[in-house]
């Protein structure tokens, strides 16, 4: 089977991921594998730039195949934020609950229309040296000012989805698998996978 590092220890991230890649005849493999290996910091501006660094540092220092992604929450009426920031909104060791926490109090200053917000994943796929396709994924919706639901993580209580009037706290995880930012990006890259695992 191809091996393949998908570049995060966020454990809700690569359920997502493994759930996502099972058609492949791939052997996934986590940072958590590797406890020695040290993250890059994500210094860059964009969701895309974030995803290609971390994906060909780990590539270049673990020498394996590496897919890694960079996504968050875009607010337009807040400017774009939480954005690039969105796992450390609150703070650098920031809580999911604590960034929910943040966000709810700057909501509370929107008129109901104008807490659209759309979700976005960059996804970098990285060999050795070799920066093979990063791709991006948006999924629209709206923001609710109290949390609803217990699936998924991050913001996903808070985002309520065009057309399903539910939470991606409320949402099954295999409804939520096809509609998400993850699985658009992921689909763009379907034909890599495919061309990478057809001797497998």
């Amino acid at each position: 089977m191809l091996k393949l590092l998908i570049a995060t220890k966020n454990s809700g991230k690569v359920r997502e991921f493994k759930e996502l890649l099972g058609k492949y005849p791939i052997d996934v493999y986590t940072l958590k594998d590797f406890p020695h290996y040290k993250e890059p910091s994500e210094d860059q501006d964009t969701f895309e730039k974030n995803a290609v660094l971390k994906a060909q540092h780990a590539a270049d220092t673990l020498k394996i195949l590496t897919l890694a992604d960079d996504s968050g929450l875009v607010v337009p009426a807040l400017g774009g934020i939480p954005g690039i920031f969105s796992r450390r909104f609150a703070g650098e060791n920031a809580t999911d609950a604590e960034n929910r926490t943040k966000l709810i109090g700057l909501l509370k200053n929107l008129q109901e229309s104008e807490r659209s917000a759309y979700f976005a994943c960059s996804i970098a796929v990285c060999a050795p040296q070799q920066l093979l396709k990063v791709v991006t994924g948006l999924c629209e919706g709206e923001l609710v000012l109290e949390e609803r639901g217990l699936q998924g993580f991050g913001y996903d209580s808070l985002f309520l989805k065009y057309d399903y009037n539910k939470t991606f706290g409320e949402l099954d995880q295999q409804v939520k698998n096809r509609i998400s930012h993850r699985r658009k990006a992921l689909d763009k890259l379907d034909s890599l996978f495919c061309s990478l695992t057809k001797n497998f």
